[in-house]
């Protein structure tokens, strides 16, 4: 099964499908709650019919910035190209949300089912839909990689920042006397845990433990996106930025660790992977007293440019490529060049934009070309890059050689064998791969230890 909306890693995905309100069924009449679920599944049911104009009809004003009418028409031909053929719907429940109502149905694929949430407001007009698994799926037991010592260190509980948006994480400390060097770790695009689990795979954990186990304190927390989900409202996520997404953590969480007893305020590094590493220039930029940057997969090129790379190379990996997987790359090479658009303006819809991302997040990074920041920053940068990444490729990598080759306190080491997770495999990379259980490579660790040590 080729994955889109799960499996993109690189982007912040801001997935925004639609729905529709719905008269009653003609009868007796229903409870309030019958009524609401009752419209809640004619979305379900229209949106499997494909009866597009009746369920754009019933979008709200932001809705209608957020999704063309062409991609409210191609949501459901996306899921079952990723989840198998259709089978019907099943429970739905009704649940009251700060005015809105929030109709759950089960749809059931011959693959996967999924809880989708259709949100209507108190006019019965579509303020939005998400998705999630209908059900969560035990988490494998973690495989403690092999290069770890678990005597070797202890973890608590820490909070960086304060009030609605403050996130809750975990400080790996070495135990002995310190003080101690410390990272801290910058996610990948989405709504990622603080052990950027995907599937049965922790990478960030692993790397937290691994070094951890050499002596260096780390910093891990669960992201924004991910703490507080239920916040990001239509509103709020016209606004959200890379800065408000990422990098204004990522500088709480290393003024954090400056405070703490047994660290050493100068030598705090920050490590960003995918688009953390995409990120951890600019973080480098606001805190110029970091000690270094370690830069995992951290794209060199233009976010728009790579988001069509990478979804015509999941539609045609498995050499097929469906009617659906043509439509959303089409949908992804004519949206590129909005991103570029001089008119480009907070204004312009969000649907107008690669994977439905709003102009506010596009402006921040627009023209924004990470190599070319590092090599303005005096703090030593790191810059690790797997071979058999499809996500953020050789092509990056050359960028950033490039753009440091003169910067003499920088390093750059590529690994032909390892994939997006520092995971080593053979043949072509896949997206199933990720839900293969895998450590990150010892020889990463080791990297970024020595890197570390050698940098005082």
């Amino acid at each position: 099964m080729k994955r889109f909306l799960f499996a993109l890693p690189i982007a912040l995905v801001l997935l925004i499908l639609a729905a529709c309100g719905a008269k009653a069924p003609a009868g007796p009449t229903p409870t309030p709650d019958a009524a609401v679920a009752a419209a809640g599944e004619k979305v379900v049911d229209d949106l499997a019919a494909g009866k597009t104009d009746a369920v754009y009809s019933q979008f709200t004003d932001q809705m209608v910035k957020a999704l063309t009418k062409e991609q409210t028409g191609q949501i459901w031909g996306q899921l079952e190209a990723q989840f198998g053929k259709y089978e019907g719907r099943s429970t739905t429940t009704v649940t009251p949300n700060q005015g809105y109502q929030v109709v759950s149905v089960t749809a059931n694929f011959e693959k996967f089912s999924l809880i989708l949430n259709v949100v209507l407001d108190k006019d019965g007009k579509i303020a939005g839909l998400n998705m999630k698994p209908a059900q969560t799926p035990t988490p494998a037991a973690y495989q403690v990689p092999s290069y770890v010592d678990q005597g070797s260190f202890s973890e608590q509980e820490v909070t960086i920042g304060s009030g609605e948006w403050a996130l809750p994480g975990t400080l790996t400390m070495p135990k002995g006397e310190g003080p101690f060097p410390a990272v801290v770790m910058v996610h990948g695009s989405g709504p990622n845990d603080r052990d950027e689990t995907i599937g049965p795979n922790r990478p960030f954990k692993d790397i937290a433990w691994g070094l951890a186990s050499q002596g260096i304190a780390v910093l891990r927390y669960d992201k924004r996106t991910k703490a507080h989900a239920g916040l990001f409202t239509l509103e709020e996520l016209e606004k959200i930025t890379l800065g408000t997404e990422t990098i204004d953590d990522a500088i709480l969480a290393a003024n954090l660790l400056a405070k703490t007893p047994g660290i050493d305020p100068k030598q705090i590094y920050v490590l960003g992977h995918s688009q953390g590493g995409m990120a951890a220039p600019r973080i480098g930029e606001q805190d110029p007293n970091l000690a270094g940057l370690i830069v995992l997969a951290g794209p060199g090129r233009p976010l728009e440019d790579i988001i069509v790379e990478q979804l015509t190379y999941v539609a045609g990996v498995d050499g097929a490529v469906t009617d659906a997987e043509k439509s959303m790359v089409k949908m992804a090479e004519t949206a590129a060049p909005k991103v570029k658009d001089p008119g480009l303006s907070r204004e312009t819809p969000a649907s107008e934009f690669p994977l439905g991302i709003p102009a506010a997040w596009w402006l921040d990074v627009r023209g924004y070309l990470p190599p070319q920041t590092a090599k303005t920053l005096a703090m030593p940068v790191l810059v690790l890059q797997g071979g058999r990444d499809y996500q953020v490729t050789k092509v990056d990598f050359d960028l950033w050689q490039a753009a440091l080759k003169d910067k003499t306190n920088a390093k750059l080491v590529f690994y032909p064998d390892l994939n997006h997770l520092f995971m080593s495999g053979k043949g072509k990379a896949t997206p199933e791969e990720y839900s293969q259980p895998g450590t990150v490579a010892q020889t990463v660790i080791d990297q970024i230890a020595s890197w570390i040590k050698g940098s005082k």
